[in-house]
Parts: structure tokens; sequence; C-alpha cells
């Protein structure tokens, strides 16, 4: 389900009831994808890594970063919420992030995003939105975060 705003101020408006904007389809997470994530943060603890390994550890299999499942948000975000007639969207930070269950490598994910404030910011509005992603089978979320965007 995705969410439509023709323009950046309608937030302002769209935030006072505080909404659920709409769910992400599912997006399956790969060992290519956690061993890409790896490389380019240079995390290879071989719970992430090491699929052998980890068959012994904990979880019984491999799983994604947390830091991977947050670096999400800007796909589901853009699933979800499309805002019309701005020059651009600029992601400016995160006020919280919790990972509350792990994502095994196989693992199926999708975000769950309400839009929690909305205020100017100059000639910006200023978001904060909330993305739960969810994982599939479980009850627990994946991640919680709260969003700050900034949209001109």
């Amino acid at each position: 389900m995705t969410t439509r705003v023709a323009r950046p101020t309608d937030l302002l408006t769209l935030a006072a009831d505080q909404p659920e904007l709409g769910t992400s389809r599912w997006r399956t997470i790969t060992q290519q994808q956690v061993n890409l994530f790896a490389d380019a943060t240079d995390d290879h603890q071989w719970i992430h890594v090491d699929p052998e390994r980890a068959k012994a550890g904990p979880f019984g299999t491999t799983i994604a970063h947390g830091y991977l499942t947050v670096a999400l948000a800007p796909v589901f975000i853009a699933e979800i919420l499309q805002v019309d007639g701005i020059q651009m969207a600029m992601n400016y930070g995160l006020n919280k992030v919790r990972f509350p269950t792990p994502v095994p490598v196989g693992a199926r994910l999708r975000g769950r995003l309400r839009l929690t404030a909305a205020q100017h910011r100059g000639d910006m509005v200023e978001t904060l939105l909330t993305l739960t992603i969810q994982l599939e089978g479980s009850e627990r979320p994946a991640c919680v975060a709260e969003i700050v965007v900034l949209y001109r």
C-alpha cells in the first residue's frame, strides 16, 4: 500500500492524526547481501559471514547485521510514501533505533510506516517517521526506528 501526497506541506496536515501510511512488499535477505554489507563496513563477524560456523551458533544460521536491516529504511519508505512536487528528500537522521529480533539469512522483511510528526524547518518540511521492520513469522519486529526525513 502506498500513500501519496501532492506536495511536502500536505504532510503537515496529514501528521495531525499520526496515520499509518502503509506496508511495503516483502524482501528476502540473502547471504550475498550480508556479505556485501560486511565488505562495505569491514564487519566480517562470523555470525554474519560464515554459514558453516553459524550453524553451531546461537541462531543456527547466519544473521543480517542490524545496520543492514536499518539501511533498508530508504527502500521501504520510498515504497510506502510518495511525496510529489519535491525538489529533494534528504535522510536527516535517526532518533532511536532498536533491533528486537535477529534476522536470519533467507528471512523476509517488510516495512510498516507511520507519520509520527511533521513541522516546518525553514523552506523544508521535517518529518518524523516511525518505521517498523517486520520479520515474517515473528511477533517481534526486526527493527523499530524513528527516522527524520526532510522534504523540499
